[in-house]
């Protein structure tokens, strides 16, 4: 069997290398070319994909990447796992899904099947892509060829997060088209979870992320209360937690990141307003989550007041560019959001981060493209009137940090343990 996956990024390649590994061939294509090349030369360029993983398949013959649409009239099936950001007014961006169908098109063949992975909100697949599909191609779906929709379920930096045993949701366009999904994907992962269509996966997977969207919200609200009332909040978490049953730990932050929990939910409130529905939990969730960066920066100005110090003309090291730890997807990341706004109050702004090395150009902060990621020593960090942690690698020595830096901003409770002097670390 041969398939195409469109989208070679945090979730097509993944994907693409274990439907090889499985014995199916799969032809990548991005219309980045950079991505291109360097698959093709058997190279990543996502840090925990390695390169030996790319290589394997390659020299296998089970993969290849392309930038030629043309050849969707080589393959069985297509997968397309391509952004569904927000515009500038928080309104759903479904432009990648549609310029993907108009792309892939006019080279359809009778009895292809297309599965849409990219998160969006329910009747995006049978409706939108539907449309384009059919005008392209002249065949129409359920008929001539097969739809469907499957939601990635991808958590970079968790090791125990593998393509293969996570269980893959199926929503078809109709029956025959729902088996033909799970013919496909019976191929490479181990558990398929059929629905019953294709709006109903859409569903599941905003319901997947609008639950951690809201759960996120409230610890991060707790801990602004507790904060009032001298309780740490992490100490809170921690003994909740113990608790066997009806409690799931979620820990505050300084905002939200990544592709799915900033921008997921807001589809669905989007596309409720046609039904005449209010999503009051999600937009409350939302309003809440994206004043936690400020609260960062509110806090970091306390700190700094201690010492006799402004915002303005501080130096200011932001550590952990990335949304999460270890990994080297910076997407949505709130640590933008925090060099934005320090910046504006007159900050000297810099960043640490082990696995973002330089900033590549993003839709929402292309100003901080090309901005390098400061040395790790004592002369360097020594140098900051404050450090604000963003996002916990594993890879930082946070005593050094506590050795080297006078004020400590943490907001993910990372020198919890460690030996400090009094005054030098404030949460957040």
């Amino acid at each position: 069997m041969k398939i195409s996956i469109v989208g070679l990024g945090y979730v097509g390649l993944p994907l693409s290398l274990q439907f090889a590994r499985s014995g199916v061939t799969v032809l990548g294509l991005d219309i980045d070319r950079t991505k291109i090349d360097l698959l093709n030369a058997g190279r990543s360029f996502i840090k925990h994909i390695s390169n030996e993983a790319v290589a394997e398949q390659r020299q296998a013959g089970r993969f290849e990447a392309s930038t030629d649409f043309a050849r969707i009239k080589e393959v069985e099936a297509v997968v397309i796992c391509v952004p569904t950001p927000l515009n500038k007014n928080r309104e759903p961006d479904i432009s990648y899904v549609l310029n993907t169908g108009k792309s892939i098109a006019p080279h359809l063949t009778k009895g292809t099947l297309v599965v849409l992975e990219s998160t969006t909100y329910p009747g995006t697949t049978d409706e939108d892509l539907r449309e384009v599909l059919e005008a392209g191609s002249g065949l129409k779906a359920g008929v001539d060829f097969h739809l469907a929709f499957s939601p990635e379920r991808e958590d970079p930096g968790n090791p125990q997060s593998v393509v293969k045993s996570i269980p893959k949701v199926i929503g078809g366009y109709t029956p025959a088209c729902l088996e033909r999904t799970k013919a496909l994907y019976s191929k490479a992962l181990d558990t398929l979870v059929p629905v019953s269509s294709c709006r109903a996966a859409e569903a599941t997977k905003l319901l997947e992320n609008i639950f951690r969207g809201v759960n996120i919200a409230l610890v991060n609200e707790l801990k602004l209360v507790y904060e009032a009332m001298g309780i740490d909040v992490w100490e809170v978490i921690a003994a909740a937690k113990t608790k066997p049953f009806g409690f799931m730990a979620f820990y505050p932050g300084p905002g939200l990141g990544g592709h799915c929990i900033p921008i997921d939910p807001f589809y669905l409130t989007w596309k409720a307003r046609e039904y005449g529905q209010n999503t009051k939990f999600i937009e409350l969730a939302g309003e809440v989550n994206t004043a936690m960066p400020l609260h960062v920066v509110n806090r970091t100005a306390d700190a700094l007041n201690t010492h006799k110090k402004p915002v303005n003309g501080s130096r200011i090291l932001i550590l952990g560019l990335a949304y999460k730890p270890n990994v080297d997807d910076d997407r949505e990341s709130p640590s933008y959001v925090l060099l934005d706004l320090f910046k504006a109050r007159g900050a000297d702004m810099s960043y640490y981060d082990p696995y973002v090395p330089v900033i590549r150009p993003t839709r929402e902060h292309p100003h901080w493209a090309g901005t390098r990621s400061v040395s790790w020593n004592r002369e360097t960090v020594s140098g900051f009137d404050a450090v604000v942690i963003a996002t916990n690698h594993k890879e930082v020595n946070y005593q050094e940090l506590a050795d080297w830096a006078p004020c400590i901003i943490d907001t993910r409770n990372a020198m919890a343990t460690l030996k400090t002097a009094p005054g030098q670390v404030v949460k957040a």
